[in-house]
């Protein structure tokens, strides 16, 4: 269910905290992903509005924010160090992730030991604290036994430069067998209305072992907050304009989902954007979505999506929008392998050297 938040004495959302995991990690109930502060979405924005953002975010009962060294690349951990500054880093959960590296224009799947070192190393560094809250390994490399990689998570837990460990789009076997090797406190997954296919193995392999769930992309890379119209304003260098479900075979279909959620949210008295949002954090009181934003005012009407109640019979009608025979198009491109089903090696096979796993 939607968890503590509600409305605070003046009116405002109360955001409410969580337990993320099992392993005592504690968070705000909704987060804030930073890497559309530093591109990826279009050209940076500038530091000190993504600054001043940040700490509204505090201010408001936000506290756990998403980056990695891969955003920028190193500039968004850079920001968001300096954004800690000034006692600001004990007020908040910090997560980052490593593993891919980018050398001329090709991104590498790393997840040997050398490399996890040398990745936390220098996420400590940039970020300008001794110690990381949550830290993911972003891909898993196939090429890479997960216990090899865990091993050296575990370690880094012991000489505590990492408090908690997590895993980002990974399959249910790799999530278990880096789970046997040190407890994972969180897996980070796109869900939203309309990226459901984490439901039927991912999810209750999470639940089955006690792992707290972080859902990027929340509201479908934006599509649920202006609808088809988005595609039009993008920028030259915003990657969502390859995405499959924005091409203009597939955009006229998806209009039609917005189309059912905007009317839904009129009745409801909320934007699209919150009921579909609002759908995410009533999908269990384990799940903490993190949407990103870098305007002050779309992060205000994102926590608004606390105080949307929906009741299992709004629950089923907005999943009868966007069924999966109605959403046209997938969520990312042959090229963009989300490594959901991908194995790692047994064991057995390391003998200490690694072939790199390339992805376009």
């Amino acid at each position: 269910m939607a968890g503590e938040a509600g409305r605070g004495r003046d009116g405002g959302v109360v955001v409410g905290r969580m337990k993320l995991g099992s392993q005592g990690l504690e968070v705000s109930r909704q987060g804030l992903g930073c890497m559309g502060m530093s591109g990826v979405y279009g050209p940076p924005k500038p530091a000190t509005d993504m600054i001043a953002l940040i700490h509204h975010a505090i201010r408001s009962g936000v506290t756990f924010f998403d980056t990695s060294d891969v955003y920028g690349p190193f500039t968004n951990e850079i920001l968001l160090g300096k954004a800690l500054q000034g006692g600001v880093r004990e007020k908040v959960e910090l997560a980052t992730k490593f593993g891919i590296s980018f050398q001329d224009g090709k991104g590498e799947i790393r997840g040997d030991p050398a490399y996890v070192r040398a990745a936390c190393e220098g996420s400590l560094q940039r970020l300008g604290i001794d110690c990381i809250d949550l830290y993911y390994q972003h891909r898993v490399d196939t090429r890479v036994p997960i216990e090899v990689t865990m091993g050296e998570l575990k370690k880094l837990v012991e000489e505590g430069k990492i408090n908690y460990i997590g895993l980002s789009e990974a399959s249910a076997s790799t999530i278990r067998r880096a789970h046997a090797v040190h407890p994972i406190t969180a897996v980070q997954l796109e869900w939203s209305l309309w990226t459901r296919d984490v439901e039927e193995v991912i999810i209750p392999t999470c639940r089955e072992l006690g792992i707290g769930i972080v859902a990027y992309c929340p509201l479908g890379g934006g599509f649920f907050s202006s609808g088809p119209k988005m595609v039009e304003t993008l920028s030259e260098h915003d990657f969502r304009k390859l995405m499959p479900r924005f091409q203009p075979e597939n955009l006229a279909q998806n209009a039609l989902i917005f189309k059912r959620v905007s009317e839904m949210a009129k009745r409801k008295g909320c934007t699209p954007s919150q009921l579909a949002l609002a759908w995410v954090h009533h999908q269990g009181s384990d799940v903490c979505p993190i949407p990103g934003t870098t305007k002050i005012e779309n992060f205000n009407q994102n926590i608004g999506a606390l105080s949307v109640k929906l009741t299992p019979e709004e629950m089923a009608e907005l999943e009868s929008y966007a069924s999966a025979d109605a959403v046209k198009g997938d969520r990312y491109d042959a090229a963009m392998n989300t490594w959901r089903t991908s194995d790692t090696p047994p064991l057995s096979s390391w003998k200490g050297d690694r072939t790199s796993s390339i992805c376009s």
